[in-house]
């Protein structure tokens, strides 16, 4: 998972306060149930399914007495097509907006009345809302949860005043900030009719013209109990939980989802080269290659040995970009590498950067690709690849320290099409990447016809406003 992405998911969340209880109705559940590990592991984790469709799963985490509740929609910006990109993310905003049965902006009233925190996000593959509470409070974000996955107004003027803090969104995010400029520009360039194209936010041309119809037909079309995943993680107790779940849920009839068509992206024949120019201090330069995911690739180690070249590059003080390029040749005010190994479509190993301030952007370029032909011609050490593996081992313990990032996992491989059991795998698969994998996959996969290169050319600055700031890619409500 994009490391970046994380940060930003995982910034802001409040700490859960009081404590409280609410009447459950208990009911019999009518569920298919799959093996789960044994109830003394404190991170067991339980999976059930509804009738109606809708896929329950249950981590635990025993703790402290929290719980966070996530709802998945499989639906994002990657499947929307051209006219009504942001629609996911627009939709997303108006969740909050009403239904018959609460007001706008009685959801989020009410789970901060109960002590909790809420919020939502969209991103390319899916659409999420969560809350973080005390565990006795989860059927209160159930009832919510369930009231808005059928029964949201859609009240027109309230879309209108929304669509516009959306593209005054688009504005401050993205138009006003160079780099994430740029990085919409690369994305556009780097696939010309893949998924991954459209902004998740959407093209401004799209927003100016959205209307509250194509909401009602995006959300009718995709927000049903057979297109969710609610994940909960924390000190419950599983059985409770699925019980609860088939009480505010299980009702819910499922809808008849059309499957979305296939999108592959065209095939490139050459490597693709654009200049952005926008009010900016610094330069910056984007490069990316074509690669599989977990996800669309045959042989799956190669994912895995994908995700290992990142971190040779970009892993940490210690590794090549930050030794060689900041601290060494000084060639870099900034440099990083990334790889989303759970994209649902095929996405790009991406390498970015700042000059230092006596260096220009070709020699950046220049000694970014330098990096990749090592990579291409030597083996990595084995020392240095141990180091890498034991990186990832003390990330990947330290990440279930949060609750919400547990869920988070859960809900984004299953949401993108893979078993949550895939993230068990991860460090065993992880630990059995080679030298000659790495190798590998990037004379396979990290050549020239298969590169897109975007620079920030700057231009000058109106009254300082301007300023050279990260690529943003995902949205908040």
């Amino acid at each position: 998972m994009n490391k970046q992405f994380i940060k930003r998911l995982l910034f802001g969340l409040f700490p859960i306060l009081l404590s409280g209880c609410m009447a459950v109705k208990q009911e019999s559940v009518a569920v298919t149930p799959a093996a789960s590990p044994s109830q003394q592991n404190n991170h067991a984790t339980h999976e059930r399914t509804l009738a109606n469709g809708m896929k329950v799963i249950v981590r635990e985490d025993h703790r402290a007495p929290v719980v966070v509740s996530q709802i998945w929609y499989k639906v994002g910006s990657s499947y929307e097509p051209s006219g009504v990109t942001g629609a996911s993310h627009v939709l997303e905003h108006m969740m909050f907006k009403g239904t018959e049965k609460y007001g706008p902006g009685e959801f989020s009233r009410i789970i901060s009345k109960h002590g909790g925190s809420e919020n939502a996000f969209t991103g390319r593959d899916f659409t999420a809302y969560f809350q973080q509470l005390e565990k006795s409070r989860l059927p209160i974000a159930f009832e919510l949860e369930a009231d808005r996955m059928r029964n949201l107004l859609l009240i027109p003027e309230e879309f209108a005043k929304e669509v516009q803090v959306v593209m005054e969104e688009r504005r401050t995010r993205t138009e006003d900030k160079p780099s994430a400029l740029t990085y919409e520009q690369f994305m556009a360039t780097a696939s010309l009719s893949g998924p991954y194209r459209h902004p998740i936010i959407g093209w401004m041309n799209d927003l100016e013209n959205m209307t509250v119809e194509d909401l009602r037909e995006w959300y009718q079309r995709w927000y049903a109990p057979n297109n969710a995943t609610l994940v909960v993680a924390g000190d419950v107790d599983p059985e409770d939980v699925f019980t609860l779940a088939n009480v505010h849920f299980g009702n819910i009839k499922p809808s008849e989802l059309r499957a979305d068509k296939p999108r592959k992206d065209s095939p490139q024949r050459g490597e693709r080269r654009i200049i952005v120019k926008a009010p900016a201090k610094l330069p910056v330069l984007i490069m990316g290659y074509k690669t599989p995911t977990l996800r669309t690739v045959e042989e799956k180690w190669k994912a895995y040995a994908l995700e290992v070249l990142a971190n040779v590059l970009d892993g940490g003080d210690s590794a090549r970009f930050s030794k060689e390029l900041l601290r060494g040749s000084q060639i870099a005010a900034s440099a990083g590498a990334g790889y989303d190994l759970t994209a649902r479509h095929d996405s790009l190993f991406t390498l970015e950067g700042i000059p230092a301030q006596d260096k220009s952007i070709s020699e950046l370029e220049k000694a970014l690709l330098e990096q990749v032909e090592r990579i291409r011609n030597e083996l990595v050490r084995s020392d240095e690849l141990d180091r890498i593996k034991a990186q990832v081992t003390a990330a990947k313990v330290y990440e279930l320290d949060s609750v919400f990032y547990q869920a988070m996992q859960i809900g984004t491989l299953e949401t993108i099409g893979l078993d949550w059991r895939v993230s068990k795998e991860y460090l065993e698969n992880i630990n059995a990447v080679t030298a000659e994998q790495v190798r590998q996959v990037a004379r396979e996969f990290l050549i020239k016809d298969q590169l897109t290169v975007a620079i920030l050319e700057p231009q000058p600055l109106d009254n300082g406003a301007a300023k050279t700031g990260g690529a943003s890619h995902g949205s908040y409500h």
